[in-house]
């Protein structure tokens, strides 16, 4: 058995296209001289450099002319040597035929060798590549969508563990277990693995653990199956094992969900409130409105936490909820609020931010490599002004590079009558639509840095001038007097 980190590699931001998708558009004419014609295809690259082995990154399709081919032997050695997936050769205007010393070669290295015809310009090739990794793309994001909805009604099911593990196992195609301290199975689904699998399994969860640098997951192979275990919640209690006979580009995110889910039902202690939270969490992630939620809610007060941060997967989320003693509410985009657009989702892609929800009186404090904005303490009923609030606090942070902002509500504002003073901010901001009203509360907050604007709402800081200098023409003032930035703020506020 082998084991590794179960991170995956540098690799594009779309799933690879398989060379017999390419070689089967007829428009470009294609024609495969030698080697397989099943390998994928990661990128494209074109170059006439005479050894293109230091401009390559392993995994693409090189296209060439053979403008400085002199030892196609030679060049295809180092073709293989760069770990490049494939090479297409194009006819005219160096060569009329593709040399045969350039087949045999590739034939020989079992290189796969295309031949691109006279009337098939290399763009044409490489947006063929994109387009196919672009439709790959938007099947695999499908696949997960579907299989972070499936697992999340799992989760509400009476009996959740097991219906959670029978629907990972399914979407992976293989087996999930969880498995006890002690390396013994306490719940499985999917199809049966053989003894050797399960017991190099059971190595793998061994591997993680409590202990300072213990990974939170890790990886191997045993009896022709892909193995990943995964630590769940701190790292002192139950794994989640997978066992698949191949590992698709999606599942490493489909299993990310699951482990948040899992580690969320397993926590130990649960009493019978953080049981009914959960239970409202859970119905936030199937799509209920806060509204909705708040009726299975205590009344609160209850405080919203957005974070980013941690190394960028769900496992990080989930420890960072563990740390908080909360359930995680969402990971995804953090561009959704909730309440608005529907409920926030768990998305395990490389969330950018997380959600949390926890008892006002729970203490927040800076974790470290997360970036938090807490939300003033507010009832079940207004959780969608708290997720705003806690939204701006951590772009705040982020402008401010501050571990933990939080909202500070009242001020002179609480003195003005709130009619009266959301009367006057309507009339003085009616010029402004909400993108130019969020740059200039922005702007105004971080005290007009164009630069810390510009890293708080993640824009060019030229934007920010330009919407601020829109901002002064539609509301007729002068935006450096401090007369005029007081009210701008208090009615923005």
């Amino acid at each position: 058995m082998t084991t590794s980190p179960a991170h995956p590699a540098s690799t594009p931001p779309a799933p690879p296209v398989p060379l017999a998708a390419l070689l089967a558009r007829r428009d470009l004419g294609l024609r495969l001289l030698a080697g397989p014609g099943d390998v994928p295809l990661h990128w494209v690259h074109t170059s006439e450099m005479a050894d293109p082995y230091p401009y390559l990154l392993g995994g693409e399709l090189l296209m060439t002319a053979g403008v400085q081919l002199t030892d196609p032997a030679r060049y295809v050695e180092r073709v293989v040597e760069a770990g490049a997936a494939a090479l297409a050769f194009g006819v005219t205007p160096v060569y009329d035929t593709v040399p045969a010393e350039l087949v045999e070669a590739c034939e020989r290295r079992g290189l796969p060798l295309l031949e691109v015809p006279p009337r098939t310009p290399f763009t044409a090739v490489a947006r063929a590549v994109w387009r196919l990794m672009a439709e790959a793309r938007l099947r695999e994001l499908r696949r997960v969508t579907e299989a972070q909805q499936s697992l999340a009604t799992a989760a509400a099911r009476p009996a959740p563990v097991p219906a959670v593990l029978g629907a990972l196992a399914a979407r992976l195609g293989g087996r999930a277990v969880l498995l006890a301290p002690d390396g013994t199975e306490s719940a499985a689904a999917g199809r049966e693995v053989p003894p050797e699998a399960s017991r190099a399994l059971r190595e793998l969860a061994g591997v993680l653990g409590p202990r300072p640098g213990a990974p939170a997951s890790a990886s191997g192979e045993s009896e022709g199956l892909r193995l990943a275990a995964y630590a769940l919640g701190s790292g002192d209690g139950p794994t989640l094992g997978v066992a698949t006979d191949r590992r698709d580009p999606g599942d490493h995110t489909i299993t990310g969900v699951a482990v948040v889910l899992l580690s969320l039902l397993t926590a130990p202690h649960r009493g019978a409130d953080a049981a009914v939270r959960d239970g409202a969490l859970v119905r936030l992630l199937l799509g209920a409105s806060p509204a909705e939620a708040a009726a299975d809610l205590d009344p609160g007060p209850w405080t919203v936490v957005h974070a980013r941060g941690g190394d960028g997967t769900p496992f990080a989320a989930a420890d960072l909820a563990a740390s908080l003693g909360t359930a995680l509410v969402a990971s995804g985009t953090g561009a959704e609020a909730l309440g608005e657009a529907g409920a926030a989702r768990v998305s395990g892609a490389a969330p950018a931010s997380v959600r949390l929800l926890l008892p006002a009186s729970s203490p927040v404090t800076a974790r470290p490599g997360w970036l938090l904005g807490v939300s003033a303490p507010a009832g079940a009923g207004d959780l969608s002004a708290a997720d705003r609030q806690a939204a701006r606090a951590l772009r705040r942070a982020e402008a401010t590079r501050r571990p933990l902002v939080r909202h500070r509500p009242g001020g002179l504002a609480s003195l003005v009558d709130p009619d009266e003073a959301a009367a006057h901010a309507r009339t003085l901001l009616a010029p402004l639509n909400e993108p130019l009203r969020e740059t200039l509360r922005a702007w105004l907050s971080l005290h007009g840095s164009w630069d810390r604007t510009a890293v708080a709402l993640d824009v060019h800081r030229n934007t920010v001038r330009q919407r601020i200098t829109r901002c002064a023409t539609l509301l007729d003032r002068d935006l450096d007097d401090p007369d005029v930035r007081t009210e701008l703020w208090f009615a923005l506020r």
